[in-house]
């Protein structure tokens, strides 16, 4: 929680109070850009807006959830893109990182509301239960009640993960609890969804550095996610899609296919119906993520995920016609195949190189 002479401060004067050069702050705009796929024209723009940007309060709501939005979030290894963004805003209610408890944290976010009214962000994570309001409530407040509440003075609210954005496991069926997400609820604000469970913690910066940048939100798609993030498939950007292409699958997880890392779609993979960047982002740093390690895409960033059949069953319906694609593999060989999997190699290079992360060493201390 940031005292108010830090939080009159702009974003400029913060990183130069912390010694970062005007150097390194061209080198942070630039690798914002690439955080949101913008051109590098746009990084003039995005230095001049965050120079001026002050700290944006937010009130971070937990309801019915398990904890992993922010597991994910605060397990990003510093320091990234993440930190920085997350190091120049005013996170004034987190009931699960705050050090206040009962009446006093509750006190911290009417005083965020009423100070910040018509300015703050509201972030929740989390469904919320509408068959019984007892069923979860925070210091004797439903989360119905909190959320209206709570967002009744806000900017934007940032549905983060698969439960606040689609209702996620607790809404699964028979949905007990009566789980809905915070668009069904709020009508009157913006909302946007960063689905994911969880959900990839540079594009909840993302979505926050856009703010910060533009003063409004990003374009999204039909679900209210960034397009920018969930623009394009998980099969489209993965690095086993050539083999796809080739009709070369893995039928079980210690066959010949698994070992040469062929295609996980016979072995349930969801990627071809499943829309986010986790091929290009990955997780722990851009260590890896799920497919990479030899695990189909569960689909878990899109709507009912849970109740769409089973995690190792393939999909009905694949994406585009395979059998037109196995018979060109056939045709072509080796020879298409190596071609193929140049190209992806080259989009997946240039994809990553869009949302590379920035460390210390990178940023100047000193002019």
């Amino acid at each position: 929680m940031a005292d108010s002479k830090t939080e009159t401060k702009t974003l400029g004067e913060s990183l130069r109070q912390q010694g970062v050069s005007r150097r390194g702050f061209l080198k942070f705009c630039t690798a914002t850009a690439s955080m949101m796929a913008l051109p590098p024209a746009m990084v003039p723009a995005i230095a001049e807006a965050l120079e001026k940007a002050r700290r944006p309060s937010v009130i971070w709501l937990s309801f019915q959830e398990c904890t992993g939005c922010t597991e994910s979030l605060t397990r990003a290894h510093a320091p990234t893109i993440e930190n920085l963004i997350f190091n120049h805003i005013s996170l004034d209610y987190h009931h699960t990182l705050q050090a206040a408890a009962g009446e006093g944290a509750e006190a911290a976010r009417e005083a965020a509301m009423h100070e910040n009214h018509g300015k703050y962000i509201v972030v929740v994570d989390g469904s919320i239960p509408l068959k019984d309001p007892g069923f979860s409530t925070i210091a004797g407040i439903s989360n119905l009640d909190m959320l209206k509440e709570t967002v009744a003075g806000a900017a934007a609210v940032i549905a983060v993960g698969s439960c606040a954005a689609f209702g996620g496991l607790p809404h699964a069926s028979p949905n007990p609890t009566g789980a809905v997400s915070v668009s069904e609820i709020i009508k009157d604000k913006p909302v946007v969804n960063v689905s994911g469970c969880p959900p990839i913690p540079t594009v909840i910066t993302g979505v926050l550095a856009h703010f910060l940048t533009f003063g409004g939100l990003p374009e999204l798609d039909d679900l209210g996610r960034p397009k920018v993030f969930y623009g394009q498939s998980i099969h489209d950007r993965c690095y086993r899609r050539p083999f796809y292409d080739k009709g070369l699958f893995a039928e079980t997880f210690d066959d010949e296919g698994a070992r040469k890392g062929w295609c996980l779609y016979r072995m349930g993979c969801k990627g071809p119906m499943t829309y986010n960047a986790c091929a290009t982002t990955k997780w722990n740093q851009g260590t890896s993520w799920p497919v990479e390690s030899g695990h189909g895409c569960l689909g878990c960033s899109e709507p009912d995920f849970w109740d769409g059949g089973g995690f190792y069953n393939a999909i009905s319906i694949p994406d585009g016609d395979i059998a037109r694609n196995i018979g060109l593999g056939a045709v072509a060989g080796v020879a298409v195949g190596a071609a193929a999997g140049m190209l992806n190699r080259n989009a997946k290079a240039d994809a990553v190189s869009r949302h590379e992360t920035v460390t210390v060493d990178d940023l100047e201390k000193t002019s």
